[in-house]
């Protein structure tokens, strides 16, 4: 018997599954530089996300997890 081992989500990844268009607002709101391309989520690629945020805000990912996990969403 096979079981398969989900590994759990981070609470940043939580959030932006849950909650990504008003997250999306809010950071088009701090950050008006922000275009559509740069806020394409993409179920798993949250990484390539951060990367994007990180080139287009000049923050680090820590700084943009905080700003997330902040926002009220």
């Amino acid at each position: 018997m096979k079981t398969s081992i989900h590994p759990t989500l981070s609470p940043t990844r939580e959030i932006i599954q849950g909650n990504w268009d008003v997250i999306k607002g809010k950071l088009k709101q701090q950050y008006g530089r922000l275009t559509d391309n740069d806020l394409t989520y993409i179920e798993g690629k949250e990484q390539e996300l951060f990367g994007r945020l990180e080139k287009a805000t000049g923050r680090t990912r820590k700084e943009i997890e905080h700003f997330i996990k902040n926002c009220g969403c």
